[in-house]
C-alpha cells in the first residue's frame, strides 16, 4: 500500500507572528523519512480571513443584530467608526505583516486609525505638562515600533468587537480555553461542537475544506499545543469527516502529552481516529507502517484508539525505542506563509515583547530537561524526563539550512533548560563557522552562566534569556528543588546583562506553604533585582499542582493535602490541594502583578514594596540592599 500523504495543521489559536513549531519539526522528520508530508497554519489563516475587509463586514452584520442594550463598548465603537475600521483594516494588517513600511507615518499621527476602549490604556502615561504619551517608550524616531503598537491596539479592540458580538470564547490565544482546561468531562466540549457555527466556526469551516482540496491529505495530524487549540482542532476534524470520512486524523501536542494521558472519553474518537502521547516521531512512523498493514494495533507506540466495541483502547506495544534527538532532521517551514505573519507589539517593555514581536525561528537545542528536578514541574513525562542533546555540528547545520529556506536569522530556542555546555558549544560553532544571528532562550539561572560565558553567548548572538526565579524565597526554592538561590540568581542575572543580554524572569506564587510573609519578601527580592538592572522582564504566575509534578506525586513532603480528582474520562491533569496556610493567593496575585509591570516600565522602584497589596501585609524582611550586596560579595 502507498504511503499517505500527511498534512499537518496549526488550529487556532497558537499565536501570530511566527509558526508555532510542532508542525515544522513533523514535516521535516517525515519527509527525511522519504514521507509525502505538507503543512498549514490555520491559526494564521483565520485571523486574516477575520481580519479583512470582508471578514469585518460580516462582523458588523453581526453587530448591526445585536439589539443596542448588547452594545459594550468595543461593539459601540466599531459600529459608530465602522467606515474608517473598513477603510483601514488591510493596510494595517499589511503593515503589520511588513509588507508596507510607510504606512507608519499616517498611523503615528492618531488621525488615520479609529480608536476603541483599547485606546485608552496610552492615557496612564500623558505627563503633566499633556505631551506625547508614548515618548517616554519610543522617543522621538521610534516611528515605526509606535505605529506598530497603536495598530496592535487597534486589532485589540476588534477582536474584543468579535469576542462581545459573535464569540465570547473568542481570543488571540486562549481561544475557548475554558472547554478544555482541566476539564475531566468532554460534555462542555461535545455540547460547543454540536452546537450550529457561528460566523468565527462558519470560517475556519470554508478554510479547512479550501486546504484539504488544495493539499488532498490521507493522513491529517492536529497538534496542539495549549488548552486554547482543542475546540478548533476539533472543528477542524469535524469538518474533515463530514467531507471525507477516510481521511485519517491523528491529535497530539503539548496538551495532550500532559491532559489526556488517561484517556477513556470514547466521544473524542467521534472526530479524530487516534490519539498520541510525547514525542510524535516513533508513533507516527508505526501509525504509518499499520496503515499500511505491516502492523496490528497492538504494535502501535503510545496511541489510544477506539475499538469495535466503542471501548478506548492504549497500545504500546511496538517495542522500538524514540528516535533520537541528533537524528529527527531538520524542521522545515516550507508550506508556511512565513511572509503573512503579523509583527505584533503588545507590550512595551523590550524583553517582553519577544514573544510577539518577530517571526523567530523556533528550534530545539536538547528535548527534554537536564536538571528534572524541580518539584513543580512535570518532569516524570517524557518531555521532561528524557533528556537528549544534539551536537553542536548538527545544531549549526539546522540552523544554516533553516535560515537558507526562510531567509531569515532570528532563532528562538524553546527547550524547557538550555544546557550551558551546549550553548557554548553552539556560540563557539556558531562563531568559528562566521554564522551571524540573533537568539534567545529559556535557561537555569545556574552558576555555570559567569561572565565569560555570557559574553561569549552575546558574541554567538544571544540578546535575551528567560529563567525560571519562581517563588524568590531561598526557603521555598529549596523545597522547590530548584538548585538556585536567590543571590546566585542575582549574579547570573547580572552577568547575562552587562553582556547586553536582556533577562525575563518566571516567577511564581502559591507554592505550597508560602506564607504572606513570603509573599511579601519575595516581591522586594524582585524589586530589587529591577532595580539593580539584573532584570528587565517578569511574568508572575499562580502555582498549579499537577499529578505529574513532585507535589501531585508526594503531596505529604511539601505539606498539602490533594483532593480527590472529579470524575471524568478526558482532561486529568490540574489537581487543588488544601494548605494549611490558608493564604489568599488569588487577592495576593493581583498586586503582584501590578507592582511588576509597573517596574517593566521603570516605574515604583523607589516604593516600599507594602504599598502595592489590597490589605495590609507584613514589612518585608529583606535587607534593603540585599541583591546589591550579593552582586559586590
Amino acid at each position: 500500500m502507498q504511503a499517505p500523504r500527511v498534512l499537518s495543521l496549526i488550529p487556532p489559536m497558537t499565536q501570530l507572528n511566527t509558526p508555532y513549531p510542532s508542525t515544522a519539526y513533523l514535516t521535516g522528520f517525515l519527509r527525511s523519512r522519504g514521507v509525502d508530508a505538507v503543512q498549514d497554519d490555520l491559526a494564521l489563516a483565520l485571523v486574516l480571513a477575520l481580519f479583512s475587509r470582508d471578514g469585518l463586514a460580516a462582523i458588523k452584520a453581526a453587530v448591526d443584530a445585536l439589539p443596542p442594550s448588547k452594545h459594550s463598548d468595543p461593539v459601540a465603537s466599531l459600529a459608530g467608526q465602522y467606515d474608517r475600521y473598513a477603510a483601514t483594516i488591510e493596510p494595517v494588517i499589511a503593515f503589520l505583516q511588513g509588507q508596507d513600511s510607510t504606512l507608519a507615518s499616517r498611523i503615528v499621527t492618531r488621525r488615520f486609525l479609529p480608536e476603541g476602549p483599547r485606546f485608552a490604556s496610552l492615557d496612564v502615561y500623558v505627563d503633566d505638562d499633556g505631551g506625547d504619551p508614548l515618548a517616554w517608550a519610543f522617543g522621538a524616531l521610534g516611528i515605526h515600533d509606535r505605529a506598530r503598537h497603536l495598530a496592535t491596539l487597534y486589532l485589540n479592540d476588534l477582536a474584543d468587537v468579535l469576542r462581545d458580538a459573535v464569540d465570547p470564547r473568542f481570543e488571540f490565544v486562549r481561544y475557548a480555553e475554558k472547554l478544555a482546561a482541566s476539564q475531566p468531562s468532554f460534555d462542555g466540549l461535545a455540547a460547543a461542537l454540536a452546537a450550529p457555527r457561528n460566523l468565527v466556526d462558519d470560517t475556519l469551516h470554508a478554510l479547512t475544506l479550501a486546504t484539504i482540496e488544495r493539499c488532498q491529505p490521507q493522513l491529517v495530524l492536529l497538534s496542539v499545543p495549549f488548552p486554547g487549540a482543542v475546540y478548533a482542532a476539533l472543528r477542524i476534524a469535524q469538518t474533515i469527516k463530514a467531507q471525507d470520512p477516510s481521511i485519517v486524523i491523528v491529535l497530539g501536542g503539548g496538551y495532550v502529552n500532559t491532559e489526556l494521558r488517561a484517556l477513556a472519553e470514547s466521544r473524542v474518537f467521534d472526530f479524530v481516529d487516534f490519539v498520541t502521547l510525547d514525542s510524535g516521531e516513533r508513533p507516527l512512523l508505526a501509525l504509518l507502517d499499520h496503515l499500511a498493514g505491516g502492523r496490528g494495533h497492538d504494535k502501535l507506540c503510545r496511541t489510544f484508539r477506539r475499538d469495535e466495541t466503542g471501548r478506548v483502547c492504549y497500545e504500546n506495544g511496538c517495542g522500538e525505542p524514540d528516535i533520537a534527538f541528533n537524528d529527527v532532521g531538520t524542521p522545515t517551514w516550507d508550506g508556511l506563509p512565513i511572509r503573512r505573519y503579523l509583527s505584533l507589539l503588545d507590550m512595551l517593555n523590550p524583553m517582553h515583547r519577544l514573544w510577539s514581536d518577530g517571526r523567530w525561528n523556533k528550534l530545539t537545542v536538547a528535548h527534554g530537561c537536564y536538571w528534572k528536578k524541580c518539584s513543580f514541574c512535570d518532569i516524570s513525562l517524557d518531555y521532561i524526563s528524557r533528556y537528549d542533546a544534539a551536537s553542536a555540528t548538527t545544531l549549526v547545520d539546522r540552523i544554516e539550512a533553516i535560515i537558507a529556506e526562510t531567509g531569515q536569522t532570528g532563532f528562538h530556542f524553546v527547550d524547557e533548560a538550555a544546557p550551558p555546555k551546549v550553548l557554548k558549544a553552539l556560540a563557539l560553532e556558531l562563531i568559528r563557522r562566521g554564522v551571524s544571528i540573533s537568539w534567545w532562550g529559556n535557561i537555569r539561572f545556574e552558576k555555570s552562566f559567569n561572565p565569560e560565558l555570557c559574553q561569549l553567548l552575546a558574541d554567538s548572538g544571544c540578546i535575551a534569556i528567560s529563567g525560571g526565579l519562581e517563588v524568590a524565597s531561598d526557603r521555598l526554592l529549596d523545597l522547590m528543588k530548584k538548585g538556585v538561590s536567590v543571590a546566585q540568581v542575582a549574579r547570573v542575572t547580572q552577568a547575562f546583562s552587562e553582556a547586553g543580554i536582556l533577562v525575563h524572569a518566571y516567577l511564581m506564587y502559591g507554592f505550597p506553604t508560602q506564607t504572606v510573609q513570603d509573599t511579601v519578601d519575595a516581591l522586594e527580592y524582585v524589586r530589587q533585582l529591577f532595580e539593580e538592572g539584573c532584570l528587565q522582564s517578569g511574568y508572575f504566575h499562580r502555582f498549579t499542582c499537577t499529578v505529574h509534578s513532585p507535589v501531585g506525586l508526594n503531596p505529604t513532603e511539601y505539606g498539602v493535602t490533594l483532593e480527590p480528582l472529579p470524575d471524568g474520562g478526558f482532561a486529568r491533569n490540574d489537581i487543588n490541594f488544601i494548605d494549611p496556610t490558608g493564604v489568599d493567593h488569588e487577592t495576593l496575585g493581583v498586586s503582584l502583578n501590578k507592582a511588576l509591570y509597573n517596574y517593566m516600565h521603570g516605574i515604583g522602584l523607589d516604593t516600599n514594596v507594602q504599598r502595592w497589596f489590597l490589605a495590609q501585609v507584613p514589612k518585608t524582611r529583606v535587607p534593603k540592599r540585599f541583591i546589591a550586596s550579593a552582586l559586590n560579595g
